[in-house]
């Protein structure tokens, strides 16, 4: 157990009645987790703070040489972390309010059920300290990882270019339009925007709008009251009202029906919406990041998106490079993937070998980043050494379908299988796979559908 983890656990009780005192030790100690130390005056236990640094303190309001609030506020000065219970024999809610606006986490009077109450705090107290430490390394981690010109690796003049807009999005609240081939890392940049941002502490949601049905859509976006329709057993918010105060990035923007556009144009104009089965209107305060591997003017051509969504969505435009544009930023991402992988398996660093560069530099990477991740990992899988050779880098066309007729299966299995292919090639992307594969979008829906209830 580490210093920090052991200051955790740690509890002080400061009770000049000795009968008291071993009663309050003995019920925290009864916790194997608790490690208790008990003191008669103010002035021992205020000796003990910095080297022992506990998480809480049961404090007795009244002591031969200090008053609970004096003790109260020089526990706070030390370190305002420090949740403080008072344990007094008086029952006086005056006092209890006062000492609680100090500062005090909560007042126990020494009553028959003291024990109960003394546990059940804190326990309390644990587990918002648990909570507290877990959102603190959350932010950690959010800001480490979202410093997008150490998580957007790359140095062409292609990437930079990308950072410069960034940069500018993260100053205002304009809606954000990334556009770029599979792959390029879209939900990266919305991120890195996000967080980044006077936003950053709020929800970042994300949505895929080619993987939800035309008909759980507005539901999905919009939520819905109890009742409205068949299956709604009650009320749900929808991603709109779950950004909140934060950042709603809508990813493949271009798959939306058109019946649901003129929706999502009311909603963005007026800044409110209406769940499915109301008539209330909800104000949104949440920014929006939009996402498309399409063109979309080509779209506005098509009549298959709208002119006004389309100029209200604009805001900002980001086209993300695809990899084969970016030149040796082939080479920084392969070290890049190859050192995480390393690090994720416990494994040796890896070197890539002068052949193996070459050849990774050579090829077009239609499945861009994505792509290269893949195949610089089963480079290293199959290395037998810490060094990638030219021989250990294959590359499989992604108009290749793998070769499913090599084992026995029914027609079923098969069309199974060809689904979860297209799927994971296409990033999810049903609409999309239902053009490719010439087959209705409701089929893939009915075939998953089918797959999930056998299982």
């Amino acid at each position: 157990m580490t210093e920090l983890e052991a200051s955790r656990t740690r509890i002080f009780v400061i009770e000049d009645d000795e009968f008291y005192r071993e009663l309050v030790g003995f019920t925290l100690e009864d916790n194997p987790d608790y490690e208790v130390f008990k003191y008669g005056t103010a002035k021992e236990a205020l000796d003990a703070l910095e080297s022992k640094q506990p998480f809480a303190v049961t404090l007795d309001y009244r002591l031969p040489d200090m008053q609970g609030e004096e003790v109260l506020r020089r526990i706070k000065a030390f370190d305002p972390e420090i949740d403080v219970v008072i344990v007094s024999e008086q029952d006086d809610i005056g006092t209890a309010v006062d000492l609680v606006r100090m500062g005090a986490y909560d007042y126990i009077a020494k009553t028959n059920d003291i024990r109960d109450r003394l546990l059940t705090t804190i326990q309390n107290i644990r587990r918002n300290v648990s909570l507290k430490t877990r959102i603190s390394t959350l932010q950690q981690e959010v800001e480490q990882k979202y410093d997008f010109e150490k998580s957007i690796i790359g140095q062409s003049p292609a990437i930079k270019k990308v950072f410069s807009y960034i940069e500018k999005a993260i100053k205002t609240n304009i809606t954000v339009m990334v556009t770029g081939e599979t792959g390029t890392g879209k939900e990266l940049v919305a991120k890195a925007i996000h967080f980044n941002s006077k936003r950053a502490s709020e929800p970042f949601i994300a949505v895929n709008m080619a993987a939800i049905p035309s008909e759980l859509i507005e539901s999905e976006l919009f939520g819905h009251e109890k009742g409205s329709f068949t299956g709604a057993n009650m009320r749900r918010i929808g991603k709109f009202e779950e950004a909140s105060g934060g950042t709603l990035f809508l990813d493949e923007i271009a798959e939306m029906d058109i019946t649901f556009q003129a929706k999502l144009l009311r909603v963005l104009q007026e800044k409110e919406v209406v769940r499915v089965g109301s008539n209330k209107p909800v104000k949104l305060d949440s920014r929006i990041i939009v996402a498309t591997h399409r063109n979309l003017l080509d779209e506005v051509k098509k009549g298959t998106f709208r002119e006004d969504l389309y100029y209200r969505l604009f805001g900002l435009p980001i086209e993300l490079p695809p990899l084969r544009d970016r030149g040796k930023d082939v080479l920084i991402l392969a070290r890049f993937f190859l050192d995480y992988f390393s690090k994720e398996n416990e494994l040796e660093p890896y070197t890539l070998s002068p052949d193996a560069q070459k050849k990774l530099m050579a090829y077009p990477y239609p499945g861009n980043i994505r792509e290269l991740k893949a195949i610089v990992e089963l480079a290293a899988v199959l290395a037998p050494g810490q060094e990638i050779t030219e021989e250990d880098i294959s590359f499989s066309s992604p108009d290749v379908l793998p070769d499913v007729l090599s084992e026995e299966m029914t027609l079923k299995e098969y069309n199974n299988r060809i689904i979860d292919i297209y799927l994971e090639k296409y990033d999810q992307n049903i609409k999309l796979v239902a053009e490719k594969l010439d087959i209705g979008i409701s089929t893939i829906y009915r075939m998953l559908k089918e797959r999930k209830e056998e299982a």
